[in-house]
Protein backbone atom coordinates (compact mmCIF):
# COMPACT_ATOMS: atom_id res chain seq x y z
CA UNK A 1 0.00 0.00 0.00
CA UNK A 2 1.09 3.59 -0.76
CA UNK A 3 -0.06 6.93 0.07
CA UNK A 4 -2.01 8.97 -2.99
CA UNK A 5 1.29 10.40 -3.92
CA UNK A 6 2.67 6.78 -4.12
CA UNK A 7 5.28 6.57 -1.32
CA UNK A 8 5.00 3.46 0.74
CA UNK A 9 3.16 2.95 4.49
CA UNK A 10 3.55 0.70 6.97
CA UNK A 11 0.82 -2.31 7.58
CA UNK A 12 0.60 -2.16 11.20
CA UNK A 13 2.75 -3.24 14.20
CA UNK A 14 5.54 -6.18 13.77
CA UNK A 15 6.92 -6.44 17.05
CA UNK A 16 7.34 -4.74 20.09
CA UNK A 17 10.74 -5.75 21.82
CA UNK A 18 10.99 -4.66 25.65
CA UNK A 19 13.97 -5.50 28.37
CA UNK A 20 13.11 -8.29 30.82
CA UNK A 21 14.62 -9.26 33.94
CA UNK A 22 15.50 -12.89 34.70
CA UNK A 23 15.21 -14.94 31.51
CA UNK A 24 13.51 -17.74 33.03
CA UNK A 25 10.84 -15.87 34.81
CA UNK A 26 10.03 -13.96 31.49
CA UNK A 27 9.75 -17.43 29.79
CA UNK A 28 6.94 -19.18 32.29
CA UNK A 29 5.27 -15.86 32.45
CA UNK A 30 4.53 -15.40 28.44
CA UNK A 31 3.73 -19.19 27.72
CA UNK A 32 2.71 -20.29 31.39
CA UNK A 33 0.48 -17.32 32.25
CA UNK A 34 0.08 -15.72 28.77
CA UNK A 35 -0.27 -18.65 27.07
CA UNK A 36 1.97 -17.47 24.25
CA UNK A 37 4.61 -19.72 22.25
CA UNK A 38 7.72 -19.45 22.36
CA UNK A 39 9.05 -19.04 18.76
CA UNK A 40 12.41 -18.38 18.39
CA UNK A 41 15.02 -18.57 21.28
CA UNK A 42 18.53 -16.44 20.23
CA UNK A 43 20.72 -13.79 21.26
CA UNK A 44 20.50 -10.13 21.05
CA UNK A 45 22.98 -9.60 17.97
CA UNK A 46 24.36 -6.54 19.09
CA UNK A 47 24.95 -8.03 22.34
CA UNK A 48 24.92 -11.74 22.01
CA UNK A 49 26.14 -12.22 26.14
CA UNK A 50 22.16 -11.74 26.12
CA UNK A 51 19.25 -13.95 25.00
CA UNK A 52 16.54 -12.60 22.72
CA UNK A 53 13.13 -13.96 23.52
CA UNK A 54 10.31 -14.49 21.10
CA UNK A 55 6.58 -14.90 22.30
CA UNK A 56 3.92 -14.90 19.38
CA UNK A 57 1.37 -17.09 17.92
CA UNK A 58 2.04 -20.50 16.60
CA UNK A 59 3.58 -19.54 13.49
CA UNK A 60 5.26 -16.27 14.49
CA UNK A 61 3.04 -14.49 12.34
CA UNK A 62 3.61 -10.60 12.03
CA UNK A 63 2.14 -8.28 14.34
CA UNK A 64 1.78 -11.14 16.97
CA UNK A 65 5.44 -11.18 18.21
CA UNK A 66 6.19 -9.89 21.44
CA UNK A 67 10.47 -10.17 22.09
CA UNK A 68 12.67 -9.80 25.07
CA UNK A 69 16.42 -8.70 25.88
CA UNK A 70 16.68 -9.91 29.73
CA UNK A 71 19.19 -7.79 31.46
CA UNK A 72 18.42 -9.20 35.06
CA UNK A 73 21.20 -6.14 36.39
CA UNK A 74 19.42 -3.53 35.10
CA UNK A 75 16.76 -1.69 37.82
CA UNK A 76 13.16 -1.28 36.99
CA UNK A 77 12.20 1.13 34.94
CA UNK A 78 9.67 3.90 34.83
CA UNK A 79 7.54 5.22 32.39
CA UNK A 80 9.10 8.42 30.62
CA UNK A 81 7.95 10.64 27.92
CA UNK A 82 9.72 9.80 24.69
CA UNK A 83 8.82 6.03 25.16
CA UNK A 84 6.24 3.63 24.64
CA UNK A 85 4.91 3.19 28.07
CA UNK A 86 2.24 0.54 27.42
CA UNK A 87 1.63 -2.18 25.10
CA UNK A 88 -2.12 -3.46 24.59
CA UNK A 89 -2.66 -6.81 23.30
CA UNK A 90 -6.06 -7.72 21.32
CA UNK A 91 -7.98 -10.62 22.86
CA UNK A 92 -11.17 -11.76 21.44
CA UNK A 93 -15.08 -10.17 22.58
CA UNK A 94 -15.91 -11.95 26.37
CA UNK A 95 -12.01 -13.12 27.09
CA UNK A 96 -11.56 -10.42 29.85
CA UNK A 97 -13.48 -12.36 32.48
CA UNK A 98 -11.75 -15.63 31.88
CA UNK A 99 -8.07 -13.33 31.78
CA UNK A 100 -9.49 -11.82 35.25
CA UNK A 101 -9.95 -15.40 36.98
CA UNK A 102 -7.23 -16.55 35.11
CA UNK A 103 -4.48 -13.41 36.90
CA UNK A 104 -6.18 -13.90 39.85
CA UNK A 105 -5.29 -17.45 40.27
CA UNK A 106 -1.78 -16.51 38.88
CA UNK A 107 -1.16 -14.38 41.28
CA UNK A 108 -1.29 -11.21 38.43
CA UNK A 109 -2.56 -8.05 39.84
CA UNK A 110 -4.66 -6.06 37.26
CA UNK A 111 -6.09 -2.67 37.72
CA UNK A 112 -10.02 -1.88 36.85
CA UNK A 113 -11.27 -2.45 33.66
CA UNK A 114 -11.66 0.74 31.45
CA UNK A 115 -12.73 1.83 28.43
CA UNK A 116 -10.70 2.84 25.68
CA UNK A 117 -12.37 3.98 22.48
CA UNK A 118 -15.07 2.23 23.14
CA UNK A 119 -13.09 -1.15 23.92
CA UNK A 120 -12.94 -3.04 27.23
CA UNK A 121 -9.52 -2.51 28.28
CA UNK A 122 -7.54 -4.70 31.10
CA UNK A 123 -4.50 -2.95 32.18
CA UNK A 124 -2.09 -5.05 34.21
CA UNK A 125 2.25 -5.54 34.77
CA UNK A 126 4.04 -8.76 33.87
CA UNK A 127 6.62 -9.28 36.37
CA UNK A 128 9.53 -7.37 35.86
CA UNK A 129 7.41 -3.96 35.51
CA UNK A 130 6.16 -4.19 31.64
CA UNK A 131 2.81 -2.31 31.16
CA UNK A 132 0.62 -4.24 29.73
CA UNK A 133 -3.18 -4.40 28.84
CA UNK A 134 -5.74 -6.89 27.46
CA UNK A 135 -8.60 -5.20 24.75
CA UNK A 136 -11.19 -6.81 23.41
CA UNK A 137 -12.05 -6.60 19.91
CA UNK A 138 -13.52 -8.55 16.74
CA UNK A 139 -11.39 -7.02 14.08
CA UNK A 140 -10.53 -9.94 11.85
CA UNK A 141 -6.45 -10.26 12.02
CA UNK A 142 -3.68 -12.82 11.14
CA UNK A 143 -3.02 -15.12 13.92
CA UNK A 144 -3.05 -18.85 14.00
CA UNK A 145 -3.54 -19.98 17.45
CA UNK A 146 -1.00 -22.06 19.17
CA UNK A 147 -2.73 -25.70 20.07
CA UNK A 148 0.00 -26.33 23.58
CA UNK A 149 -1.37 -23.21 24.88
CA UNK A 150 -2.32 -23.44 28.30
CA UNK A 151 -5.18 -21.17 27.35
CA UNK A 152 -8.09 -21.68 25.38
CA UNK A 153 -7.46 -20.82 21.40
CA UNK A 154 -10.66 -18.69 21.76
CA UNK A 155 -9.11 -16.76 24.13
CA UNK A 156 -5.43 -16.64 23.43
CA UNK A 157 -3.86 -13.56 23.01
CA UNK A 158 -3.83 -12.83 19.06
CA UNK A 159 -1.45 -9.86 19.14
CA UNK A 160 -0.43 -6.50 19.94
CA UNK A 161 -3.40 -4.21 19.48
CA UNK A 162 -1.56 -0.93 19.21
CA UNK A 163 1.01 0.97 21.44
CA UNK A 164 0.96 3.78 23.71
CA UNK A 165 3.43 6.21 23.71
CA UNK A 166 3.97 9.63 25.73
CA UNK A 167 5.22 12.72 23.96
CA UNK A 168 6.26 16.28 24.94
CA UNK A 169 4.86 17.18 22.08
CA UNK A 170 1.74 16.11 19.43
CA UNK A 171 2.76 17.90 16.14
CA UNK A 172 6.36 16.19 14.76
CA UNK A 173 5.15 12.93 15.87
CA UNK A 174 1.55 13.38 14.04
CA UNK A 175 3.30 14.95 11.20
CA UNK A 176 6.01 11.78 10.82
CA UNK A 177 2.90 9.26 11.36
CA UNK A 178 -0.03 10.83 9.05
CA UNK A 179 2.78 12.47 6.30
CA UNK A 180 5.74 9.77 6.06
CA UNK A 181 4.49 6.65 7.70
CA UNK A 182 0.61 6.13 6.03
CA UNK A 183 -1.19 7.00 9.50
CA UNK A 184 -4.62 8.86 9.52
CA UNK A 185 -5.83 10.26 12.66
CA UNK A 186 -8.56 8.22 14.27
CA UNK A 187 -9.79 9.95 17.50
CA UNK A 188 -9.40 11.73 20.26
CA UNK A 189 -10.21 10.44 24.04
CA UNK A 190 -9.32 11.65 27.25
CA UNK A 191 -5.98 13.09 26.21
CA UNK A 192 -4.99 10.41 24.03
CA UNK A 193 -4.30 10.64 20.09
CA UNK A 194 -5.13 7.41 17.90
CA UNK A 195 -3.72 6.49 14.76
CA UNK A 196 -4.38 3.71 12.85
CA UNK A 197 -3.22 2.56 9.08
CA UNK A 198 -5.02 0.72 6.19
CA UNK A 199 -8.46 1.16 8.06
CA UNK A 200 -7.53 1.22 12.06
CA UNK A 201 -8.37 -2.17 12.94
CA UNK A 202 -6.51 -4.17 15.93
CA UNK A 203 -3.04 -4.53 15.07
CA UNK A 204 -2.70 -1.18 12.97
CA UNK A 205 -2.64 1.44 15.95
CA UNK A 206 -0.57 4.13 17.56
CA UNK A 207 -1.58 6.16 20.28
CA UNK A 208 0.21 9.01 21.65
CA UNK A 209 -0.30 11.31 24.81
CA UNK A 210 1.30 14.54 25.68
CA UNK A 211 2.65 14.22 29.31
CA UNK A 212 4.49 17.03 31.32
CA UNK A 213 7.52 15.26 32.48
CA UNK A 214 11.27 16.93 32.44
CA UNK A 215 13.72 16.11 32.24
CA UNK A 216 13.02 13.68 28.64
CA UNK A 217 14.16 10.36 29.10
CA UNK A 218 17.87 10.17 29.00
CA UNK A 219 19.09 6.52 29.32
CA UNK A 220 17.80 5.30 25.44
CA UNK A 221 18.11 1.27 27.09
CA UNK A 222 16.34 2.19 30.33
CA UNK A 223 16.09 -0.66 33.20
CA UNK A 224 13.54 -3.73 32.70
CA UNK A 225 10.18 -3.36 31.68
CA UNK A 226 10.98 -0.57 29.38
CA UNK A 227 10.04 -1.00 25.68
CA UNK A 228 13.43 -0.63 23.76
CA UNK A 229 11.41 -0.43 19.88
CA UNK A 230 8.83 -0.77 18.34
CA UNK A 231 8.55 -2.57 14.91
CA UNK A 232 6.05 -1.79 12.27
CA UNK A 233 5.70 -3.90 9.11
CA UNK A 234 6.90 -3.74 5.55
CA UNK A 235 5.53 -6.24 2.86
CA UNK A 236 9.43 -6.66 1.38
CA UNK A 237 12.83 -5.07 1.46
CA UNK A 238 12.10 -2.81 -1.42
CA UNK A 239 9.20 -1.21 0.01
CA UNK A 240 11.12 -1.02 3.31
CA UNK A 241 14.15 1.00 1.28
CA UNK A 242 11.52 3.44 -0.08
CA UNK A 243 10.03 4.18 3.16
CA UNK A 244 13.49 4.77 4.80
CA UNK A 245 14.43 7.38 1.78
CA UNK A 246 11.28 9.03 2.54
CA UNK A 247 12.77 9.03 6.03
CA UNK A 248 15.48 10.13 5.73
CA UNK A 249 14.93 13.07 3.41
CA UNK A 250 12.78 14.76 6.70
CA UNK A 251 15.75 14.31 8.19
CA UNK A 252 15.83 11.43 10.85
CA UNK A 253 18.66 9.41 10.06
CA UNK A 254 17.73 5.94 9.14
CA UNK A 255 20.58 3.18 9.63
CA UNK A 256 21.25 1.26 6.34
CA UNK A 257 19.14 -1.65 5.92
CA UNK A 258 19.77 -4.63 8.36
CA UNK A 259 19.62 -8.66 7.88
CA UNK A 260 18.42 -9.98 11.40
CA UNK A 261 17.88 -13.47 9.60
CA UNK A 262 14.09 -13.32 9.95
CA UNK A 263 13.19 -10.14 9.10
CA UNK A 264 15.52 -6.99 7.69
CA UNK A 265 15.22 -4.11 9.90
CA UNK A 266 15.69 -0.50 9.39
CA UNK A 267 15.88 1.71 12.84
CA UNK A 268 15.57 5.22 13.74
CA UNK A 269 14.03 7.70 16.08
CA UNK A 270 11.11 9.57 15.55
CA UNK A 271 10.94 13.14 16.77
CA UNK A 272 9.75 12.92 20.00
CA UNK A 273 12.66 9.80 20.72
CA UNK A 274 10.78 6.58 20.70
CA UNK A 275 12.93 4.15 18.24
CA UNK A 276 10.99 2.95 15.63
CA UNK A 277 11.90 0.37 13.37
CA UNK A 278 10.90 -1.28 9.62
CA UNK A 279 11.02 -4.57 9.37
CA UNK A 280 9.99 -7.00 6.59
CA UNK A 281 7.17 -9.82 6.89
CA UNK A 282 9.68 -12.32 5.53
CA UNK A 283 11.55 -14.67 5.36
CA UNK A 284 9.74 -15.60 8.53
CA UNK A 285 10.45 -17.64 11.80
CA UNK A 286 10.27 -20.85 9.89
CA UNK A 287 13.26 -20.14 7.69
CA UNK A 288 15.68 -21.98 10.09
CA UNK A 289 13.27 -24.23 12.28
CA UNK A 290 10.46 -27.02 11.52
CA UNK A 291 7.07 -25.14 12.53
CA UNK A 292 6.90 -27.83 15.07
CA UNK A 293 10.64 -27.10 16.74
CA UNK A 294 10.01 -23.28 16.86
CA UNK A 295 11.89 -22.51 19.94
CA UNK A 296 12.65 -25.25 20.69
CA UNK A 297 17.08 -24.50 21.19
CA UNK A 298 18.93 -21.82 20.37
CA UNK A 299 19.13 -20.24 16.99
CA UNK A 300 21.77 -18.02 16.05
CA UNK A 301 22.34 -16.36 12.80
CA UNK A 302 24.48 -17.89 10.92
CA UNK A 303 27.33 -14.96 10.67
CA UNK A 304 27.45 -15.91 14.50
CA UNK A 305 27.53 -19.77 14.24
CA UNK A 306 31.51 -20.05 14.52
CA UNK A 307 30.96 -18.56 18.00
CA UNK A 308 28.57 -21.01 19.29
CA UNK A 309 30.28 -22.28 21.90
CA UNK A 310 31.56 -18.85 23.30
CA UNK A 311 27.79 -17.40 23.07
CA UNK A 312 26.24 -20.36 24.58
CA UNK A 313 29.17 -20.17 27.65
CA UNK A 314 27.84 -17.17 28.39
CA UNK A 315 23.65 -17.47 28.64
CA UNK A 316 22.38 -18.64 31.90
CA UNK A 317 20.70 -22.14 31.10
CA UNK A 318 17.09 -22.16 30.37
CA UNK A 319 14.32 -24.67 31.61
CA UNK A 320 11.81 -25.60 28.70
CA UNK A 321 8.63 -23.30 28.80
CA UNK A 322 6.12 -25.38 30.98
CA UNK A 323 2.36 -24.40 30.22
CA UNK A 324 -0.38 -23.65 33.06
CA UNK A 325 -3.81 -23.92 33.07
Amino acid sequence: MSTDDGRPTVHGLHHVTAIAGDPQENIDFYTGVMGMRLVKKSVNQDAPDTYHLFYADDVGSPGTDLTFFPWPDLPKARPRVGQVVEVPFAVSSGSLGYWQERFEENGVTTKELETRFGERTLPFEDPHGLRLALVETDDEREFAPWGHSPVPAEHQVRGMHSVRMWEHELGPTETLLTEVMGFDKIDEREGWHRYGVEGGGSGTLAEVKVVEQNPRTSNRVGGTGAVHHAAWRMRDTDEQKALRNVVAQVGLQPTPQIDRHWFTSVYFREPGGVLFELATDGPGFTVDEDREDLGTSLVLPPSMEDRREEIEAALPPLDRPEGRA
